[in-house]
């Protein structure tokens, strides 16, 4: 959508003066990112998922200031009866409206005016632009709106209740909207959305916005959060979600990481392979871990591969597996049987492989390992955000997900390997 700034340059020169080419390069379809740009296709609700400081709000205040003064690509129709929500007046004044990105800010050939006894924005044209709290959902019952900017939807006081009685209200002109702009969380009104065709969905990072950001806070911020749940969450705009019976929780992930590994006795490579190898097939869980002197166990690299074909998987793990180093390649062989232990011996016949077998659940499986995790037996050599995803999703009734737990049960497999005979534990054991 955005030409490259040299050929605005020369295109401005030609047609347009000095003042002209300042005002061309302060248009919001000029200055804003792709990302930042309104969908082209028809929509009711879009929900804008982005991290601290990633423009989200800005892309608000634009669409609301466009839409109330029909500008493109954000209306061709002017919205007269605008809401605008957030979590408390007080955030609506001093975030959507008067803030650094907010209306007011942004807002460049005409202000509106604000008018505060009445808690509304008014345009030359007539729009207006009234303010609601979600700690009073009954203050929009009653009014009526053909558009909306919804800011930090995640915050809202009385979250169901304040968007139910938006929904009734947004019933004016020929296609009534509404953006919503929030940091995610695992909300059931947000995973509603998210599993709506009908809703686009825009993701927005921190550091893609790095350029209107203070120098040197990306990388501060990043350094102090990034890969964290809280970093991922706040800073990238990641949904982070934990099943309430899961195996591991979010915490206990949080202080098990160490990147200063010791060294290690023992490094095995432990692989899920799937049952086949389509488009929709599982993935392949590629996990390497390793066990220190002490006895703890060191969870080393994440290589797990969707969708792979067996050559694939098998190079893969190999590659791992002289990286690292390691001892043994420990293979699950319930789906593959002996083909797993061929395909792996066609590629490189030096490695030398354990075939494992389940006998028990993998939940069953899975509990001893979790428990070593809440012993403190375990510790992470890196962030790996897709596997922790997976073990605290992972409960008795598997991944919310309905898929199989690929990551966590190659992570079983190892590190039942390392521990097997050194734990006294029974439950901790291979059959192969």
């Amino acid at each position: 959508m955005n030409l490259p700034k040299s050929a605005r340059e020369s295109w401005s020169a030609k047609n347009l003066n000095s003042r002209e080419s300042d005002a061309v390069e302060r248009e919001w379809i000029i200055r804003g990112r792709t990302a930042q740009q309104p969908p082209l296709a028809d929509w009711q609700t879009w929900l804008i998922l982005g991290g601290r400081g990633s423009g989200k709000t800005r892309m608000g205040a634009e669409w609301t200031n466009g839409v109330a003064q029909a500008y493109r690509p954000f209306s061709d129709v002017k919205s007269c009866n605008i809401a605008l929500v957030g979590e408390t007046l007080a955030d609506v004044r001093e975030v959507m409206i008067d803030g650094p990105s907010g209306i007011m800010s942004v807002s460049r050939a005409e202000r509106p005016r604000y008018e505060m006894t009445r808690r509304r924005l008014v345009w030359t044209n007539g729009a207006t632009a009234a303010m609601f709290s979600s700690e009073d959902p009954d203050s929009l019952r009653g009014p009526q709106f053909d558009a909306a900017w919804c800011d930090e939807l995640c915050k809202w006081k009385h979250m169901q209740e304040t968007w139910d009685m938006l929904q009734f209200g947004l019933r004016l002109g020929f296609n009534p909207r509404q953006v919503i702009t929030t940091t995610p969380r695992p909300l059931g009104l947000i995973k509603c959305m998210l599993a709506d065709p009908a809703i686009p969905v825009w993701r927005m990072k921190m550091r893609e916005n790095a350029q209107n950001l203070a120098p040197g806070f990306v990388n501060h911020v990043n350094g102090l959060y990034g890969g964290t749940r809280l970093g991922r969450q706040e800073l990238d705009g990641e949904l982070i979600e934990e099943s309430p019976d899961a195996l591991w929780s979010r915490l206990m992930m949080e202080d098990i990481h160490c990147s200063d590994v010791p060294e290690l006795k023992r490094i095995v490579v432990a692989i899920d392979p799937p049952a086949s190898a389509t488009k929709k097939s599982d993935a392949c869980g590629i996990v390497a871990a390793g066990l220190d002197e002490g006895n703890i166990a060191w969870v080393l690299a994440d290589e797990s591969i969707a969708p792979a074909k067996p050559h694939e998987w098998a190079r893969r793990a190999i590659a791992l597996f002289h990286r690292l180093e390691a001892d043994l390649i420990v293979a699950e062989v319930n789906q593959g049987g002996d083909m797993v232990a061929a395909v792996i011996a066609a590629e490189d016949n030096s490695v030398p492989v354990r075939a494992v077998r389940a006998n028990r659940g993998k939940a069953l499986r899975a509990e001893p390992i979790a428990t070593l995790y809440e012993q403190g037996r375990v510790r992470h050599a890196a962030r790996f955000p897709a596997l922790e995803d997976e073990m605290c999703d992972f409960s008795h009734s598997g991944l919310s997900s309905g898929r199989s737990p690929d990551r966590v049960d190659a992570l079983v497999w190892a590190l039942s390997d390392l521990l097997r005979r050194r734990d006294g534990n029974p439950r901790i054991r291979v059959v192969g």
